[in-house]
């Protein structure tokens, strides 16, 4: 499945389940706007739909992290709250990468 299919599939499973009923501005064109204007709009009204797409989970995964580890002060405590940010960075990473080359081929 390529990923045009996969936000359809997930599109239209969001309008099945009513998620995407009553949304501020509903019925009414998008402003006309650069890719990146577009994509932040695309992942703002997902957003206030409460459908988050992974990319913000992983941010805030991220950000999360990065506060456990400023606070952990033990030598071993800190390498593995390292290893775990810098795993979060990496799919984080792999997802931004994944919505650049789509928005580029699409």
């Amino acid at each position: 499945m390529n990923w045009r299919d996969l936000a359809e599939h997930q599109i239209q499973k969001a309008k099945a389940e009513g998620q995407l009923d009553d949304l501020a501005g509903q019925g009414k064109p998008l402003a006309p706007h650069s890719g990146d204007d577009i994509v932040s709009a695309g992942m703002g009204i997902m957003a206030e739909a409460g459908v988050l797409p992974r990319e913000i989970e992983l941010k805030k995964a991220v950000d999360a992290q990065r506060r456990v580890l400023a606070a952990a002060t033990q030598a071993d405590h800190r390498k593995t709250e390292m290893r775990k940010l810098a795993d979060l960075e990496m799919r984080l990473n792999i997802e931004q990468e994944a919505r650049r080359k789509f928005y580029r081929t699409s």
